[in-house]
């Protein structure tokens, strides 16, 4: 047991109890955040049996170690498990001291078994523990970087992801090296181009030509007229996504470039230019094939090489370049973030080489859309340019530029100028539009890698003071960082302690406080409660130990095995006090009603993970895999209902569908129902014991509940599929796999009265018998067979017996 990978498990979802763990930020809004690192840390700290003291450094100042490791950063995570406030309109500052002060009272539960929030306001009224006692505490945990935020975080990218990063890395430099040489050496052409477009402005006032369309073709059924203007209408029934093929009249040779104009319409939403509600499109790609006429006819059409593309106006992150990258996952697009869509728009798409030809030619353009939400473009016009390649991108803002006189241009329009210019040029623009999409590429690794949330200190400690009566907006006298006085102080050299020191002194033998509560908390767990029942509270509030000299021998054969947590277990549970029978001994019950001085071993029903992972095993269903995000398995409908933000809530189909409780990915405002239906903290503040209730509601959890009676429909197929081919024999193995234990006489006779019975109304109600039986069973077994034997299952899983620990 102490080397299955289970144990791990096991024992780290108490201790994420107490680390108030869940992937949410609380709150209203409570949204989500990525720290599932931190809890494959602590399976596995735990099942390479970390020793304790190790295991506490880390979670508490694994960032002030010397050269620490990527392991020791995410066990930092312990203490970003604190609550984040995403509401507008809310002060930072004051959500990180509420986030420092849960940092203290969690830490004086879980190690000091404290209460040394009472004195966050007072002095504390029971136990010796003063204000300045709380905010010394408080001043140890008052500098990380954190303020109400994720940040800061630690991006842990895969082995794969690493050597993409690099490549990228690479190629991003190199493409900047280049795009810096191209710029010098085209330093002395910069006149030229300016004088040329001057002269081009003069003498051409039109210098694109518009382009008479012969044919005009939807691949996916719209239809395309064209209007008195040479535009395009695209109508009719306009499907998802589409591509527009068209062939043009001829073009005169020398042609240079191609100018699409996306004009607006009063039959396209919002009077257009595109399809989309808002009147906007996304066009992922252009391309252009030419055809020449010879005296044999017209020949095959050859793609086009093209150069790049510039608009007047592209929305972020859809620039035109995008028409001509070779990339359907990118396109252009034009909305706005202020104003209205229905604008005429244009993009200029340059040719690598101009068409020359003395033979007629003719164009075939293609326009794809593959966005599935019809962001197709609606109406547009096409026409050609023969003017000089070096001027053919200048728009209106560039051309107003030349116009003045040189010396009345100011700092921006020198930049713009000087932008326009560059891209003017064919081999920069290449290289810019290479360099664009490396840094695209890098943004979307990066977006991709996995990320956990890390404790991380400020550079200049953060000065201290004692609220008054705790609000934040009352500093009284300044403090510095130390322990309470009622316990053993900090070793002299330690002037002002950092977490680190703190760790250590937590973990000190001169320190044996922590020993003792951290044993007393596994004994809870292997017994049902501690020795000291009030396993939070050692203080005069408390309960006393029931058996304080075990307590403290206890403690010391902890810290003497260099916090051994196997040894320890090994040593509890091999002890002829775990061994006893839980069986109840009236002789015992009036001088040891509770059972505090153990005259036999307790008896309670497990905890709502341990619940859920119970069906999973006794179906043959669970998914053993250790560690990985959270999960999302089949939850009711109407969770969201009363939640500020409805959530999504994926369900998995393939092995992700069984995997442990420990695992279901944990919304704080509206968590998954079957776990705080069997008491699962809500992970607000530390949790160092749940309580245990009893209502009707989880009874009817455990008979009705959508993914847990998916789970009795997959113990069903397993009876008929690995047990005997005959009733007594199936029901013993069901009895075993359940219970641990051979049904007697009397439980064997029932259940094969209430075998027979299921069967005979199942055969005569075919209908709902396959409404009860799995979807997946064995062949040749009968629909009404498979839904008998499920309805026993059922049963067998809702008994007491189930899901009690004897």
């Amino acid at each position: 047991l102490l080397v299955s990978n289970d144990y791990g498990v096991g024992w780290a979802s108490h201790w994420l109890d107490v680390a108030r763990y869940a992937v949410s930020n609380g709150f209203t809004i409570y949204g989500p955040r990525s720290i599932w690192k931190y809890r494959d840390w602590v399976i596995k700290s735990i099942n390479q049996n970390m020793p304790f003291d190790q295991f506490v450094t880390e979670q508490l100042a694994g960032d002030l170690l010397p050269t620490p490791t990527t392991d020791q950063l995410i066990a930092t995570g312990f203490h970003r498990n604190t609550l984040i406030n995403q509401e507008g309109g809310t002060n930072p500052e004051q959500f990180r001291v509420e986030a420092v002060v849960d940092r203290v009272n969690t830490t004086g539960s879980a190690f000091l078994g404290l209460t040394v929030g009472c004195a966050q306001c007072h002095k504390h009224k029971y136990d010796p523990i003063t204000q300045r006692d709380f905010y010394q505490l408080y001043a140890i945990f008052n500098s990380t970087a954190d303020i109400n935020s994720a940040s800061p975080t630690l991006p842990l990218p895969t082995v794969k992801q690493k050597v993409k990063q690099q490549e990228l890395k690479k190629e991003v430099a190199n493409f900047t090296k280049q795009l810096a040489g191209r710029k010098k050496s085209l330093a002395s052409e910069f006149q030229q181009w300016k004088q040329e477009i001057q002269q081009s402005l003069q003498t051409a006032d039109k210098p694109w030509s518009l382009l008479k369309t012969q044919s005009a073709k939807s691949q996916n059924g719209a239809t395309i007229t064209t209007l008195k203007d040479r535009s395009l209408l695209v109508g009719g029934a306009i499907p998802n996504n589409d591509t527009y093929v068209i062939e043009t009249a001829t073009i005169p040779s020398g042609t240079t470039g191609l100018r699409l104009e996306v004009l607006t319409h009063e039959s396209l939403p919002q009077m257009g230019p595109g399809w989309a509600t808002n009147g906007n499109f996304v066009l992922d790609e252009l391309t252009i094939e030419v055809t020449h006429q010879s005296k044999s006819g017209w020949s095959k059409f050859e793609a086009v090489n093209l150069s790049h593309a510039t608009a007047d106006h592209s929305q972020e992150k859809f620039p035109a370049s995008y028409l001509v990258d070779g990339d359907l996952k990118t396109g252009w697009a034009i909305n706005v973030k202020k104003g209205k869509m229905n604008v005429n728009r244009h993009a200029v798409i340059k040719l690598k080489e101009p068409l020359a030809s003395s033979e007629p030619m003719k164009l075939r353009v293609t326009l794809k859309q593959t966005r599935d939400s019809k962001y197709n473009v609606g109406r547009f016009r096409l026409a050609t340019t023969t003017v000089n390649p070096r001027v053919l991108n200048v728009d209106a803002a560039v051309a107003a530029i030349l116009k003045q006189p040189e010396e009345k241009w100011n700092a921006k329009q020198k930049t713009t100028l000087n932008e326009a210019f560059y891209q003017s040029d064919a081999q920069w623009s290449d290289l810019n539009q290479q360099l664009t999409k490396s840094k695209s590429e890098q943004t979307k690794l990066n977006k991709s890698i996995v990320t956990t949330m890390v404790m991380k200190e400020r550079p200049k400690p953060r000065d201290t003071f004692i609220l008054l009566r705790g609000n934040l907006l009352a500093p009284g006298a300044r403090v510095s960082p130390g322990v309470p006085e009622v316990l053993p102080p900090m070793p002299p050299a330690v002037k002002a302690p950092t977490r680190l020191d703190f760790a250590k002194w937590l973990t000190s033998k001169q320190q044996p406080l922590t020993a003792r509560v951290t044993v007393n908390r596994y004994w809870q767990r292997l017994f049902g409660k501690g020795l000291v029942e009030t396993e939070n509270d050692f203080g005069t509030q408390g309960t006393t130990p029931t058996h304080p000299q075990l307590l403290d021998w206890l403690a010391y054969e902890f810290m003497r095995a260099d916090w051994n947590v196997k040894e320890l277990h090994r040593l509890i549970v091999t002890s002829a006090a775990y061994r006893q029978a839980s069986d109840f001994s009236k002789k015992n019950q009036e001088p040891d009603p509770r059972n505090l001085l153990l005259s036999r071993q307790n008896r309670y029903r497990l905890e709502a993970e341990s619940i859920r992972d119970l069906f999973l095993a006794s179906s043959g269903l669970l998914t053993r895999n250790i560690g990985g995000p959270s999960v999302y398995p089949p939850q009711p409908e109407g969770i969201y209902v009363l939640t500020q933000n409805k959530k999504s809530w994926p369900e998995e189909k393939g092995e992700n569908r069984y995997r442990r409780g420990m695992y279901t990915y944990f919304w704080r405002s509206s968590p998954y129902p079957m776990l705080p239906t069997f008491d699962a903290p809500n992970s607000n503040t530390t949790c160092t014991r749940r309580v245990r209730s009893n209502t009707p509601l989880q009874a009817l959890t455990l008979a009705n509940d959508q993914s847990l009676f998916e789970l009795i429909q997959g113990f069903a197929v397993r009876i008929l599929e690995e047990g005997p081919d005959y009733d007594e024999g199936r029901l013993r193995q069901a009895f075993q796999i359940c219970l641990s234990r051979a049904p007697t006489d009397h439980e064997l006779e029932v259940l094969v009265r209430y075998l027979s019975e299921q069967r005979t109304y199942f055969e005569k109600s075919p209908q709902e018998a396959a409404e009860v039986a799995s979807k997946k069973f064995p062949e040749k077994v009968a629909v009404a067979e498979v839904a008998s034997w499920t309805a026993v299952a059922r049963v067998l899983m809702n008994l007491d017996e189930f899901i009690t620990r004897e």
